[in-house]
């Protein structure tokens, strides 16, 4: 009775909680798609709570007293179906299809072809100036589509056949094509930043300005990197033997490639910016943007059409399926008092507020390693929300931005997720990367050329810790007016 008496039932769940994630993740290793991982997890830890954990604690109730917060064990068949009608009926969610119908319709508008093409005129004088040339579409495609595996294949393709047949050195080119196309993972539209609204329950419009700066920002340092290194080390980035002069003809031509994406940007940002649309309606809008270019390019066709919208729906499909498996799998971890486990432990971590944060960050950088951005922001971040909440740091919203520590939080989260793109052995841009890649390019070639990049986007996280009106200051002016 006396070692009845020692037993917690918040020990018993800090257990549970730790066994959930372990479970989880050794499912992972094992091979097992992440939503079938998810719900598998939360229903056998829903069986062994109403089969095992409640009729064991009211056999030993009437031996010990325990917490009148102690979880009815039983209440987790109840309501059990409000999280899918939860995630069909978000209307922020709405969003997603449209963004990702609008990335995918541009990949095919020939928009992309164009401007590398005039850009390698333009810039081919230049020591990098193909790289350059990459990472400037790579920025634009970013805020205009949105969709990563897309930017990454499509940069591929163009770029990587032309830097090899100018010798550039394979690890600054793969480096240069998996960085900057990971950029449309931040840089809004964002389809990252369309599910971290919903779970952190912030406006969608302060996520997309407050990511702007950032995502430029980053898309800044890896130009500057470039320029850099091809003055340190001229051999990994070589002029062209033949290289054409400048004239006026080639700069119009650049600046006609670029019209078309950055009509599709002013239409989606520009119609949030001023107020004219909801970031919902936007991706509307972009939708049929994109749409319209593919047509005006003639680039459109029956077959062309029915890819997109395949891939449209596959994407979507995918990324709803994991988020109601994900819903499901933190219902189950709340049920068993993890999201009060998981804030107690990290708040008791570090008397420093900003402290508490680094640590949240490490950690999630550390989970870029082994889990996709999905999983880590369904997650993990609604487990983290009631952390920043309670740590109130005070985060400038100029009067006009809700939950400014929220929103900076958030974007914090995206510029380390990005990290996991980049990061063996899940890092999804490698791979997309490796699979365009021409013959003697190796994954070895594409890991040594990303970690520069890794290290300027750690180094983009710290400034935008140390500074985040570059985070809120542009929504503060977005709404403001």
């Amino acid at each position: 009775m006396q070692l009845l008496s020692l037993i917690s039932f918040m020990d018993l769940n800090q257990w549970m909680v730790l066994l959930m994630f372990i479970v989880f993740i050794v499912m992972l290793f094992r091979g097992i798609p992440v939503a079938y991982a998810l719900v598998g997890v939360s229903l056998v830890f829903i069986v062994l709570a109403q089969f095992v954990l409640d009729p064991a604690a009211d056999a030993i109730q009437n031996y010990i007293e325990y917490d009148e917060t102690r979880i009815e064990y039983r209440k987790m068949f109840a309501n059990a179906g409000r999280f899918f009608g939860g995630v069909i009926q978000n209307p922020v969610l709405v969003a997603l299809p449209m963004f990702i119908y609008m990335g995918l319709m541009l990949d095919q508008s020939g928009v992309a072809q164009r401007m590398m093409q005039s850009m390698q005129v333009l810039f081919g004088a230049l020591r990098g100036g193909l790289a350059l040339s990459v990472m400037l579409i790579g920025i634009i495609l970013a805020a205009s589509t949105g969709v990563v595996g897309a930017s990454v294949v499509l940069l591929g393709v163009m770029g990587l056949p032309t830097m090899m047949k100018q010798d550039y050195s394979k690890t600054i080119a793969t480096g240069t094509i998996a960085a900057s196309g990971t950029l449309g993972i931040l840089i809004p539209p964002s389809i990252m930043l369309v599910i971290m609204s919903d779970q952190l329950a912030i406006s969608l419009g302060d996520l997309f300005m407050g990511a702007l700066f950032p995502g430029l920002l980053l898309g800044g340092l890896y130009i500057v990197f470039i320029v850099v290194w091809g003055l340190l080390n001229p051999k990994a980035m070589p002029l062209p033997e033949n290289r054409e002069p400048v004239t006026m003809k080639i700069v119009l031509d650049v600046l006609i490639s670029v019209i078309p994406p950055m009509f599709l940007i002013l239409l989606v940002l520009g119609s949030i910016f001023f107020g004219y649309a909801t970031p919902t309606e936007a991706s509307g809008l972009g939708a049929l943007g994109a749409l319209t270019l593919a047509l005006t390019n003639r680039r459109l066709n029956g077959k062309v059409f029915k890819d997109v919208m395949r891939q449209t729906m596959n994407t979507s499909g995918y990324i709803v399926g994991i988020f109601i498996a994900a819903n499901f799998f933190a219902y189950v971890l709340r049920l068993y008092g993890g999201d009060e486990i998981i804030k107690n432990l990290v708040l008791g971590s570090f008397d420093n507020k900003n402290m508490v944060v680094v640590f949240i960050l490490f950690i999630i950088f550390l989970l870029g390693f082994l889990l996709d951005w999905i999983e880590i922001t369904l997650i993990i971040m609604p487990l983290m929300l009631p952390v920043v909440i309670g740590l109130d740091i005070p985060v400038d919203g100029y009067g006009v931005v809700d939950n400014p520590s929220v929103v900076w939080f958030a974007i914090l989260v995206a510029v380390t997720l990005q990290t996991s793109f980049l990061t063996p052995p899940v890092g999804f841009s490698l791979f997309y990367l490796r699979g365009v890649c021409p013959p003697g390019v190796t994954l070895g070639h594409i890991y040594k050329g990303v970690i520069p990049f890794v290290l300027l986007q750690l180094f983009g996280l710290f400034i935008v810790f140390e500074f985040p009106w570059l985070v809120t200051w542009l929504p503060a002016i977005a709404y403001g007016n």
